[in-house]
């Protein structure tokens, strides 16, 4: 499992010349690396069980028990799953790029909010913007 800084480096590289669905799997797997950080952490072992079909859904909601403010990433990940179920049932559509793109920019949230997140416990009770937290880690 990659730590947070080698996940923000694993989502800096475009990723047009990997195939569509291959793409979309690599940054629904961003994603569910960045839940089972979080639950490592917090010392639990992250499940293997699907939510809805998916980890990245079951890892968010055991990742949520216990820390209400956790589920200001809830929808993210669902927007995740989303656009990684249009990229997969339509690879060849016009808007594949676009859907990566938002996949791209939703794992790196994902990836900011809980590495920002453990840094800083508070971080959702008020915004998921992680900028406070980022700024003082340089």
């Amino acid at each position: 499992m990659r730590n947070f800084a080698q996940l923000e480096a694993a989502l800096e590289p475009e990723l047009a010349p990997i195939e569509p669905v291959q793409a979309a799997t690599f940054l629904l797997h961003v994603g569910e690396e960045a839940l089972e950080n979080w639950l490592m952490a917090k010392d639990r072992k992250p499940t293997d069980q699907l939510r809805e079909g998916f980890r990245i859904l079951a890892l968010h909601r055991q990742g949520a028990k216990g820390d209400p403010s956790f589920n200001a990433c809830r929808e993210t990940a669902r927007e995740l799953v989303y656009h990684y179920n249009l990229v997969r049932l339509e690879p060849d559509h016009t808007e594949t790029a676009s859907r990566l793109h938002m996949m791209q920019l939703l794992a790196r949230h994902l990836v900011f909010f809980i590495g920002g997140k453990l840094q800083e416990a508070g971080l959702g009770e008020f915004c998921c913007a992680a900028k406070p937290v980022r700024l003082n880690s340089n």
